[in-house]
């Protein structure tokens, strides 16, 4: 590791990010890359996504993210023992030195996003260093760290974001210089996105990296859940350990803007007219007897005048808006920033689930967070119950937010490209 970087990073509360030896898949011993790689953890959509997934490949990374038995510690036991036999069997193989890694997806699209993977010092909130802008449901960190805990692994990197000097920064210089080689590993994943790997080995390339992070912040765009989970499992190693750094990737938005996406809700064993009945008079209330591309346009109008919702379940899809304000007045905390006080998801849990519908945010029997717009409504329509479809919150408020250390309710956002999970790992026993 750079001792020079670390001492500069640690002076200046920047980001730390040092070298590891990738974990990866030896292309020749499974199907095809595209085949063992999987969306993060919590973006597969059970069990339709986690049964596709797992058939794919027999060595999909789904079965470390997500193993499947009848108890938590049974689940996490096959996990460990999956791991083990691959690494035995030689599925899986250690680069053989340390290194940064740099990430390169494509759309059909034209979209470009480019990041470092590494391992990053992990920090507390107030230092100022990672900033989280969501609270975390306390069991999910409890699953991700028994999870760890039991593959002495970070199984796949979280996604965090900071604002560098674009182009002219050095370690975009590294990164874009870098990926003009051959990559170490290129596939297509199914849903169209072209993934390539590339090594950072040069000591000089290295040292130029760590400098320009440490005089940077970052913003946890996807994997708070895996953030507190690095903290909490921090604190149980003696430091200095392995434990004290965590798997991410880094991507500069200067240089490569992410897309920002909405997170649904789905509402479990609530019929969409006993829902519309609960907010009749507290809300103006549509019926939009269109198909759901339309639907959303209207949310997205909507949404520039106030809090907007769409209501989706039972075959037709409704718009809810403008918001009584008195309501709002006796539901939402006053001691919080006005940007905080009229974001659609803090209205959302404050005013709709906590106060209209009376639904625990974290009861994952009375509701479930949904990245796919579409599978949330057909979910809803399936099980009877009501979809709350949501309008993505800009990046720039989600940052300010976070800069004066104002947390925003679960599950707000959904930053992307989001990295694939099973292209490099990192074993913090190796």
């Amino acid at each position: 590791m750079n001792t020079a970087g670390h001492s500069e990073a640690t002076a200046r509360r920047g980001l730390e990010l040092t070298p590891f030896r990738g974990l990866r898949y030896d292309p020749d011993r499974v199907g095809s890359l595209a085949a063992v790689t999987s969306p993060p953890y919590d973006v597969v959509v059970r069990p339709d996504g986690l049964h596709h997934l797992q058939s794919a490949d027999p060595h999909n990374i789904v079965r470390l993210i997500l193993p499947q038995a009848t108890t938590p510690t049974a689940r996490n036991e096959q996990a460990a023992d999956t791991l083990r036999r691959w690494l035995a069997e030689g599925i899986l193989t250690t680069d053989p030195e340390p290194g940064l890694y740099v990430y390169e997806q494509r759309d059909g699209g034209g979209m470009l996003q480019r990041g470092i993977i590494g391992a990053l010092r992990v920090s507390d909130p107030t230092e100022g260093v990672v900033l989280p802008h969501e609270d975390v449901m306390p069991h999910v960190v409890a699953d991700r760290a028994a999870l760890m805990r039991a593959t002495s692994a970070n199984l796949e990197p979280l996604l965090l974001t900071y604002r560098g000097n674009g182009s002219t920064s050095s370690a975009i210089e590294v990164v874009e210089r870098v990926a003009d080689r051959p990559p170490l590993l290129a596939t297509t994943t199914e849903d169209g996105f072209s993934h390539r790997l590339w090594s950072i080995t040069d000591p000089d390339d290295l040292n130029r990296i760590q400098s320009d992070l440490s005089q940077h912040q970052a913003l946890i765009a996807d994997g708070h859940h895996r953030w507190a989970t690095y903290r909490r499992l921090r604190t149980e190693h003696t430091s200095p350990s392995p434990w004290d750094y965590g798997l991410v990737l880094l991507v500069d938005t200067a240089r490569y803007p992410l897309r920002v996406r909405a997170i649904h809700r789905l509402l479990h064993g609530l019929p969409v007219a006993d829902a519309l009945a609960a907010l009749d008079g507290l809300f103006r209330i549509r019926h939009l007897p269109v198909p759901l591309p339309e639907a959303l346009e209207a949310l997205a109008d909507a949404a520039c005048a106030g809090s907007a919702f769409l209501l989706a379940g039972d075959g037709a899809f409704h718009l809810i808006d403008r918001p009584d304000p008195d309501l709002l007045a006796r539901t939402i905390p006053a001691d919080r920033p006005a940007a905080w006080r009229t974001l659609d998801a803090t209205v959302l849990h404050a005013t709709l689930l906590d106060h209209v519908w009376h639904i625990p945010e974290d009861d994952p029997s009375r509701i479930a967070y949904i990245h796919d717009t579409a599978a949330t409504v057909e979910k809803a329509e399936r099980d009877g119950g009501t979809a709350v479809l949501m309008h993505p919150v800009r990046e720039e408020v989600v940052r300010d937010l976070a800069r004066q250390g104002v947390t925003m309710p679960r599950k707000s956002t959904s930053f992307g490209p989001k990295p694939a999970s099973g292209l490099v790992l990192r074993a913090l026993d190796l």
